[in-house]
């Protein structure tokens, strides 16, 4: 193991038990994602024209939509605390490329996330949610929804590190961890959207993110890919998509090192 290696692991380890310190701390988060599969998408299901199943797993999916974005967008509030208070000076005068100090806080905010993706998968389909886990559905749900989350936690980042309070932060987190949600295609499909709303949610990640985890694991067919892309090949139009989360996370992360750089030497 290289040096770099070992030293991202040791800052990884850090954040985790900074952020979990206790069980409440790790069974908290799991909350959230069995009460959407458990209580809010029947709830869903049973009120709204799309019932039964199919519109739980719909909404179950969609929902994945809202847990990552909320939870790395809550993991940013950490990086304030350590520059307000905590070691982020003693860790800038480490011997470590300080890229790792952003990468080792999102190897956390990613491991989280992916225990309450896992919490929600299970509880959704114990609740009847109707997932057919094969593996290039399984490949294409897990690349998707891990490039979403580096993403969101590099959006956390940038946003922890030009903003001066917590308060600060927190005012802007529904605008970014919540509203999209709202016109992704999480609770009914962008097709449903007025055409100047459709248009708008086609540019947004998220929309393309949640296209490609109901393909992967509900709708091989592709018809949220249809309603983006307009063509007939699904899995052509799921790899242009994935193209787009890549470039989304790609992008961003590359801004939160240069961001978190510059605000180091401040």
């Amino acid at each position: 193991m290289t040096a770099n290696s070992t030293a991202l692991l040791t800052l990884a380890r850090r954040r985790f038990s900074l952020s979990a310190r206790t069980p409440r701390e790790i069974m908290v988060p799991l909350l959230t994602p069995i009460l959407f599969a458990l209580v809010i998408a029947p709830a869903l299901a049973t009120t709204m024209a799309r019932t039964g199943n199919s519109y739980l797993t719909f909404v179950a999916i969609g929902t994945v939509g809202l847990l990552v974005p909320l939870n790395c967008m809550f993991a940013g509030l950490g990086v304030i605390v350590d520059r307000e208070g905590g070691a982020q000076r003693e860790l800038l005068a480490a011997p470590v490329p300080r890229q790792l100090i952003v990468l080792g806080n999102m190897l956390v905010a990613l491991g989280i996330s992916a225990l309450q993706v896992g919490a929600l998968l299970i509880a959704a389909r114990l609740r009847g949610a109707d997932f057919v886990f094969g593996a290039e559905g399984v490949a294409w749900f897990v690349g998707a929804a891990t490039l979403f989350a580096i993403g969101m936690y590099g959006l956390a980042e940038i946003f922890a590190n030009r903003m001066k309070s917590q308060e600060e932060y927190v005012g802007a987190l529904p605008a970014i961890a919540i509203v999209p949600w709202f016109f992704a295609g999480s609770i009914f499909p962008i097709s449903a959207l007025p055409a100047g709303l459709a248009a708008f949610a086609k540019i947004l990640p998220l929309t393309h993110v949640l296209a490609v985890l109901r393909y992967g694991l509900i709708d091989r067919s592709g018809s949220g890919l249809r309603d983006i892309w307009g063509m007939s090949d699904p899995r052509h139009m799921a790899m242009l998509s994935m193209g787009v989360i890549v470039v989304f996370a790609a992008v961003v992360t590359t801004v939160a090192i240069r961001v978190f750089q510059r605000s180091a030497v401040r």
